[in-house]
Parts: structure tokens; C-alpha cells; sequence
């Protein structure tokens, strides 16, 4: 009979933790696409806050994959974008206007999370929140970029800001502000990189 390592041991453990924040943290961003909260200018729903929280408190790899498995799922036509499916669904949606901010979410996650993780070797409880806080705003930048970038191909040049992220910077920056609140409570799950080193009237991105 040959004895399991310890190290087989740990990966056993690992893999079914790892499937397991995969499932939950899908199913929570589909259902921060689809809660509107009533907010000015425009309702916003949560998944920023989702993504930007993935991000800080479990790490850029782990949130890289919830990224990942949401957007291949809406990509064969489940409806878990905020705008599906009533606005489209599957390739035909993510090609749309709002395209540019999904692919955005990727590396908005990755810079957040590892920038995060980063800023949290400073010791200190200010640097934890501020940290955060900096690097969530970082995040944003990509997220924005591409949106805009994306959308400028379906409207004119001089309304893209207008219709873009004049809408939903101020929703947007509120999310980021309570999840760096937060944050100086809850410290970054144990596992994950952090461990070391529009055009319509919704926020329907």
C-alpha cells in the first residue's frame, strides 16, 4: 500500500475549494448583473462590485477564472449579462455596444488584484483600505478604456463620454468606496495571488 503525500493531500484538498469559489463566484456575478439598484443619474446594478471585489479579496488568478467561466458562459448563449436577454444574447450581445466593458473585466481584475496584493505588504491598516481603494480605481481604467473604446464604433465620437461613463462613474466609485471600506475588516482569503507577491438609460454593462 504506498502512503499519499502530503502534498497530494493538500492538492486533493485544493481542487474541489478551487471548483467550488469557481461556481459560487459565477453565480454571484450573474446575479450582480442582474440587480438594479435605484441610484442618479442612472440604476446600477453590482457587478463592478463583484469583479473589483473578486479581485482584491481573493486574488487575480481565482478572480481571473470566475471572469473567464461568466464570460464563456454568456458567450454560448446563457443569459447571465445584465442586459440578456432581453437586449440580445451570446456573441451577437457581447458585440454589441456594451462589448467593450466585458472585455474589459479581465484585465481590470488582474491589475486590481495584483496591485492590491502588492500595496498590502505595506504594514498598517490605512495601506490595507487604501491599498484597496487605489487599486479597485486602477482596475476601473481598463474597464473604461475598452468600454469607450468599443462603444465610439456604435455612437458619434463627441456622445461617447455621455452615454459611456458620465452615467455610471459616480455608482461606480461608490461601489469601489464601500468595498475598500469593507476591506479594512475582512482580510484576503487564504488562497489566490493576493497571498503572496453605455448606450442605453441602465448601467446595462
Amino acid at each position: 500500500m504506498t502512503p499519499s503525500l502530503p502534498g497530494s493531500r493538500a492538492a486533493s484538498h485544493a481542487l474541489p475549494r478551487q471548483v467550488g469559489t469557481l461556481i459560487l463566484g459565477v453565480a454571484l456575478l450573474t446575479l450582480a448583473a442582474k440587480i438594479e439598484i435605484p441610484f442618479w443619474p442612472v440604476p446600477m446594478t453590482l457587478h463592478t462590485l463583484a469583479i473589483m471585489g473578486f479581485a482584491v479579496f481573493l486574488g487575480p488568478r481565482p478572480a481571473l477564472s470566475i471572469i473567464a467561466a461568466y464570460l464563456a458562459l454568456g458567450a454560448v448563449g446563457l443569459p447571465v449579462f445584465s442586459g440578456t436577454p432581453a437586449r440580445g444574447i451570446g456573441l451577437a450581445y457581447m458585440l454589441g455596444p456594451t462589448g467593450g466593458y466585458l472585455a474589459g473585466y479581465p484585465l481590470g481584475a488582474l491589475i486590481a488584484g495584483h496591485l492590491a496584493a502588492l500595496l498590502a505588504r505595506r504594514p498598517g491598516w490605512g495601506w490595507k483600505m487604501g491599498g484597496r481603494l487605489i487599486a479597485m480605481l486602477a482596475g476601473m481604467v481598463p474597464v473604461y478604456g475598452l468600454g469607450l473604446l468599443w462603444l465610439a464604433r456604435f455612437v458619434p465620437a463627441g456622445r461617447v463620454w455621455a452615454l459611456g461613463a458620465a452615467p455610471f462613474l459616480l455608482g461606480d466609485l461608490v461601489k469601489i468606496a464601500v468595498l475598500a471600506a469593507a476591506s479594512g475588516f475582512f482580510p484576503a482569503l487564504p488562497f489566490g495571488a493576493s497571498k503572496g507577491a453605455s448606450a442605453g438609460t441602465e448601467d446595462a454593462r
